[in-house]
């Protein structure tokens, strides 16, 4: 029956500047009204609402304000010199350096490689794909980077 996240909303406090930051990143306008905008993440099957508020300054948990894009393996890969070089700013993140990612998360048997930045209004996005789900014979230690966990695992 559900085939696929539809969409997601987050609170901005400036929406032309949120608008300018997401066409930054490379997202397609697909609706601008009085009361909200859309983003196509994947046209016709996702997309972000944005909705100008004063709930963009409620404290950042995240369980609430935080939107991971899907990449892939090769984008994430270069995501931290291209997200520089658009004027973004990877953060620290499990306490991994923003220098240093993409970084590893590992939830079970589950292998992702991540990189986290913010937009304008503090809203976390982050930038995912998976490596290796259901994996057995992983070499995986807490605080790893893409670049490590490569490495470790031979890949």
């Amino acid at each position: 029956m559900i085939k696929g996240l539809y969409e997601a909303h987050l609170p901005v406090s400036d929406i032309g500047v949120s608008i300018e930051f997401y066409q930054g990143l490379g997202l397609e306008l697909a609706y601008q009204g009085p009361r909200v905008a859309f983003f196509w993440i994947e046209k016709g099957r996702s997309w972000l609402g944005l909705w100008p508020s004063e709930h963009a300054n409620t404290p950042y948990h995240p369980s609430i304000r935080h939107v991971a894009f899907y990449v892939e393996l090769e984008d994430i890969k270069r995501a931290r010199e291209w997200l520089s070089g658009q004027g973004f700013t990877v953060r620290d993140a499990f306490g991994i350096a923003g220098e240093e990612q993409p970084l590893i998360l590992q939830n079970g048997a589950n292998y992702h490689a991540a990189i986290y930045f913010d937009d304008p209004d503090g809203n976390s996005l982050e930038f995912i794909t998976p490596l290796k789900l259901d994996a057995e014979d992983i070499r995986y230690d807490e605080g790893m980077t893409l670049k490590g966990w490569l490495g470790a695992n031979h890949l």
